[in-house]
This record gives structure tokens, sequence and C-alpha cells, in this order.
């Protein structure tokens, strides 16, 4: 690992630990030659169906883009860097375990709206007002009325779980 202060080929790994949910290893590092250190991150190179777009292109999946739609639709919402990344893990497992070699944007779109559901509403509306093209305050409010028809992510996260976590992912 080439170091970002000097440049030099040569550092070492001072501490390694798990990072996330256990897919990552974060890796604290130091330079041979200026003694700085930083921080990486290591994750598995997964194989993450292409995206088909709604003009029937195909590009690789990109996390970055979906990070910068949840954090557009999250701008000024109490949710932790922590609560994003887990969604995004969520994502990124179904998108795995689908198998599928190919996904539609639109599936994907559903899927943060699944997620976005669950961190916060307001963020929800935001993303679903966008990627569903509302058109008018009635639109506005059929969804909100939806939304009101469920517990909220903070109910749902006081509620007691009746199922261990091993049971639920069954």
């Amino acid at each position: 690992m080439r170091c970002p202060f000097c440049g030099a080929q040569d550092t070492k790994v001072i501490d390694s630990r798990l990072a996330g949910e256990g897919d990552q290893i974060r890796r604290r590092r130091e330079c041979t030659v200026c003694k700085e250190r930083f921080t990486t991150y290591e994750t598995a190179e997964l194989n993450l169906p292409w995206v088909v777009k709604q003009d029937g292109s195909r590009v690789h999946f990109d996390g970055r883009k979906l990070r910068a739609g949840m954090d557009r639709a999250l701008e000024k919402r109490a949710v932790s860097a922590d609560q994003v990344d887990a969604a995004i893990n969520h994502i990124t497992r179904k998108l795995m375990a689908g198998g599928e070699r190919e996904i539609n944007s639109l599936a994907i779109g559903e899927l943060v709206m699944e997620e976005l559901k669950q961190l916060d509403q307001v963020a929800y509306v935001r993303f679903a007002s966008v990627y569903r093209k509302f058109e008018d305050v009635n639109a506005f409010r059929e969804e909100i009325e939806r939304l009101e028809q469920q517990p909220s992510p903070e109910t749902r996260r006081r509620q007691m779980d009746l199922l261990p976590d091993e049971e639920k992912k069954s």
C-alpha cells in the first residue's frame, strides 16, 4: 500500500479489526519512511449484477451512486452514517442473493425506497417524489397517507422483537 502522504511504497500494518457488519477489515498502517499513520478498508470484490437503465443501456453497479442518492434524500435528517452503511449493505446483499446477472434500475430504486422507509419517512418521501416522478401535491398527499397507515421507523425500532435474529433470517 502506497503512503498517501509521501508516496513511499513500504507501509506496515499496525492494527487490523473487523469493520461494518463484519464484511470489511479496517487496517491502521504506518509509513516506514515518513512515519505517518492512515487507515485503509479491505472488502471482498463482489460480482454484482449489471444495471439496466431505463434507456436500455447497461452499466456496472456503482455503490457510490447508490450512496449519493441516499445521502441526497437523507440530507439534514437525523440518520447516522452507520445506519446508511447498513442500508447499503442490505441492498448489496439482496442484489447478490438474487443471483441475477442483470437488474433493472427500477428494481434498485424499489430496494432503496424499502430501506429509506425503515430509516426515515421524510427521506423516503423525498426519494419517492423524484423516483416516482410526483407531478402534483396530491401524489405527495397519497404517499404520506400510505405512510401514516404504517408504524414509524422510531416505533418499529422501539418494539420488542418476537423472534431472535437467527430465526428472522430464515
